[in-house]
């Protein structure tokens, strides 16, 4: 297939060297000498005037959106109109009110639409759905998730930190992930309490967000999103009547990625305890677009799909109204 890629920035470079089995025919960024540097990378590639002339090029069969939030909605839908299958980079939009006009054009159009939630594709993901799957944990019981970013000078200077750009803080940043990962495995969730603030950072949106959020039959997710971490890190346990499982690190600065497996014995005391570790390069990426590629092969629903996203934006505006935002 050929490919489109519209923002051209860290992601965009990392979406282009998943393209397993596609070509990058053309990329494009508000900034010319980005969508330049990755163009070189990949020999043959050209560069468009605006997204625009991308998306309607008659080659391109599918988009790639990883644009700052405050245009991910506006291109997917232009990328939707003129017939291409879209993976758009999460949140997928500043607000539900954004994205539904996606899920609309995408359902008239009859394109897939992929939200890229590539956390989902970290090995250690995959390994604790196929324990989960498995029914060896019993019933699920509760989420505790965890996700903190280290920070750097100037964070509060960035175009992560500008409501009008990415449409809220950490909760729209790494708690998307949160969200969603703890959807993958309980469910939708119907009760949402929570609570998010501006702590540390010189910034007009939040640095904290704190949920808990509850399914009808009363299963929890206990999550924390931070930007005042000062250490990267990433941990998230999945409690079953009858074991646990454990997920910490996701690579580089976050630490070696890996699963832990606490089985309860019969006469409980200490569990038996079976831990992978994953220390190779993430490759989450290459396995998310490979999904993408069979979605499209047998027209099938994305498992990581726009409603997705809607749902996850749902709770995080319910957050924002809770807290005052």
């Amino acid at each position: 297939m050929n490919v489109a890629i519209i923002g051209c920035g860290l992601i965009g470079h990392k979406r282009a060297e998943a393209l397993t089995g596609c070509r990058l025919v053309v990329c494009a960024d508000t900034v010319k000498e980005r969508a330049e540097e990755l163009a070189l990378k990949w020999p043959g590639t050209e560069v468009a005037r605006d997204w625009q002339t991308a998306v309607e090029m008659p080659d391109i069969d599918m988009v790639i959106v990883a644009t700052t939030h405050n245009s991910l909605s506006e291109v997917a839908i232009g990328a939707v109109k003129a017939g291409k299958h879209v993976l758009i980079e999460k949140p997928g939009a500043r607000s539900v009110v954004e994205i539904k006009p996606v899920i609309y054009a995408s359902e008239k159009k009859g394109v897939l639409v992929r939200v890229g939630f590539n956390h989902r594709y970290h090995p250690a993901f995959i390994k604790a759905k196929e324990i989960v799957a498995s029914g060896e944990m019993g019933e699920l019981m509760f989420i505790r998730g965890r996700y903190g970013h280290g920070g750097r000078i100037g964070y509060d200077k960035e175009w992560r930190a500008d409501k009008e750009i990415a449409g809220g803080g950490e909760l729209i940043d790494q708690g998307m992930h949160l969200i969603d990962l703890s959807r993958m495995f309980l469910g939708n969730f119907t009760g949402v309490k929570g609570f998010a603030h501006t702590y540390f950072w010189d910034m007009d949106v939040e640095d904290n967000g704190f949920m808990i959020l509850t399914t009808f039959g009363q299963q929890t997710a206990f999550l924390h999103a931070s930007w005042t971490d000062w250490k990267n890190t990433f941990s998230f346990e999945i409690y079953g009547k009858n074991a646990k499982i454990e997920i910490s690190g996701l690579g580089g600065s976050y630490g070696v990625e890996k699963i832990s497996y606490y089985k309860m014995l019969p006469q409980m005391g200490p569990p038996e305890t079976v831990t992978w570790e994953y220390p190779f390069p993430d490759a989450s990426w290459e396995y998310e677009f490979k999904e993408f590629l069979e979605d499209i092969r047998l027209g099938r629903k994305p498992s990581a799909g726009l409603e997705d996203a809607k749902a996850a934006l749902e709770i995080i505006e319910k957050v924002y109204e809770e807290s005052g935002i």
